[in-house]
């Protein structure tokens, strides 16, 4: 248990109840399957970007990338880098189009919605393929917060691993089942200040006790000096581009991840992106830096080396030596936070999943929306559970189920969400293509793991190639479909930031 465990499990009690409270206020509130999956398609600016990011950044910002940078030092800011790259092309190029078109194409509320209505699929056969991804990628995602979770409260206060497990995937359902995505958005805005404050506090606190940042370098120095040096790995080979490469190309993953992109469809107005964008970038770019920062000043700062899946709780084992016990409690709040932001996020799209796009289309066409709502709030206890049997194991790295999640997201709908919106020639064979073969690439390949690249390049590449091959040489999309793309290129160029 680190520190004061009464004083810290006062934090976690407030904290906690704020954020259960939350969801049943908006339980009341949420009345159509528009309010519980999209929140009516009213988001303020703030919230959006808060939310993005936050959700997209989950348990793996304060647990995952720290113990990277704890492993392999400076080499881990190619990782930061490319999510920097990848959120500002997101924002930039895809927020404002993908909140108009989805808006135009018959009010989708989910991205197989989405594709169901861009494609002209009447048997919504797209819709389905996407909802299977979905699930099979949620269900390893949601797992990596519920591992963090569990670590997270057996490094805190000691108790069992699975114990922890099941206590922190309770938290996060109990409010994601209630308020739906208005519930999740506003808890997600209060998280990420709070995973934004601490970023900052901790690493700044622990480089003034170890003397500043003169201090810090000497001593990484001594321990080894590789750790300093982007080019190098820990052994002071340099890095391959293949390595590089496969860092840099988290960016590409972006595009293609459904619980980030439902908050670009649920702004109020697309004229917001551009404030949201900001305040977003600003966000990342410090917390991402600061995530890194971390690892490597846990290094000198730690007397206890950290060893294998224990590297993963640097900034817990960090936070507990630095500051006093409710203070610490508070902190620790900010990685609870991280891990609940993102695991309410996909347990919701999972959960949107099942009602919109398998149970309404292939089960009962004519569901009301007080059924479809509560389709949903059980698909979240069913996702949740599988989640929690994949999660079990204590030595897993969050990082890497982050990793081959990701992956698969960036590459199963990444390619076919920018075709769609950038090309009006894409059509429905195409999409179809894109991906099974996306999803299918990262599937087989991460079981071989070829030449060590990362399984998004060859998914995304493959994608990108099976969508315009096969839009190309079968037959063009229908006109009506080709008006609404150019209704809403009009609007969009007309509406430029």
């Amino acid at each position: 248990m680190v520190g004061n465990g009464l004083e810290i499990l006062a934090a976690f009690v407030v904290y906690l109840g704020i954020m259960v409270t939350i969801g049943f206020l908006y339980y009341k509130k949420t009345n159509s399957v528009s309010d519980y999956i999209l929140g009516g398609r009213g988001l303020n600016r703030y919230v959006t970007a808060l939310s993005a990011e936050a959700s997209d950044m989950s348990g793996w910002l304060l647990i995952g990338l720290p113990g990277l940078a704890y492993l392999s030092g400076m080499s881990a800011i190619w990782v930061a880098l490319g999510l920097i790259i990848g959120t500002f092309l997101n924002w930039k190029f895809i927020a404002k189009r993908l909140r108009v078109y989805t808006k135009n194409a018959n009010d989708s509320l989910t991205l197989p919605d989405f594709f169901k209505n861009r494609f002209g699929d009447t048997k919504d056969i797209i819709g389905a393929i996407s909802s299977v991804f979905i699930l099979i990628f949620f269900l390893i995602y949601t797992s990596a917060q519920f591992v963090a979770g569990g670590k997270l409260f057996n490094t805190v206060f000691g108790v069992d691993y699975t114990t922890a497990l099941l206590v922190g995937s309770l938290i996060v359902v109990l409010y994601t089942f209630t308020g739906g995505f208005k519930a999740v958005c506003l808890t997600d805005f209060i998280q990420g200040c709070l995973m934004f404050f601490a970023l900052l506090i901790v690493p700044i606190a622990a480089l003034a006790m170890i003397g500043g940042p003169a201090s810090a370098i000497a001593g990484i120095e001594q321990i080894n000096p590789d750790l300093l040096n982007p080019f190098l790995d820990t052994d002071g080979n340099p890095l391959t581009i293949i390595a590089v490469v496969s860092m840099l190309a988290w960016g590409l993953g972006y595009f293609g991840q459904p619980h980030i992109l439902v908050r670009f469809m649920a702004i109020e107005k697309p004229g917001e992106i551009r404030e949201a964008r900001a305040v977003a970038m600003v966000w990342v770019i410090i917390s991402l830096l600061a995530a890194v920062a971390i690892g490597i000043i846990g290094r000198v700062f730690l007397d206890q080396p950290l060893v294998g899946a224990d590297s993963e709780t640097v900034f817990m084992v960090m936070t507990g030596e630095v500051f006093f016990s409710f203070l610490a409690g508070i902190i620790f709040c900010g990685i609870l936070a991280a891990i609940m932001s993102t695991a309410s996020s996909q347990l919701l799209v999972s959960a949107s999943a099942v009602s919109q796009d398998l149970y309404k289309t292939f089960l009962k066409s004519d569901a009301s929306d007080r059924q479809l709502i509560w389709i949903s709030r059980f698909s979240v206890l069913l996702v949740a559970m599988c989640a929690i049997v994949l999660a079990i194991d204590p030595n897993s790295f969050v990082f890497n189920i982050v990793s081959y999640a990701w992956a698969g997201f960036g590459a199963a709908f990444g390619p076919i969400v920018i075709m769609a919106l950038f090309w009006k020639r894409t059509n429905l064979q195409g999409a179809l293509a894109g991906i099974i073969v996306g999803g299918l690439t990262v599937l087989i390949w991460k079981q071989f793991e070829f030449f060590g690249l990362y399984e998004i390049v060859p998914g995304f590449v493959l994608s990108l190639v099976a969508i315009y091959l096969v839009s190309k040489y079968t037959a063009p999309p229908d006109e009506a479909l080709v008006r609404v793309f150019e209704e809403t290129e009009k609007e969009v160029l007309n509406n430029a930031d």
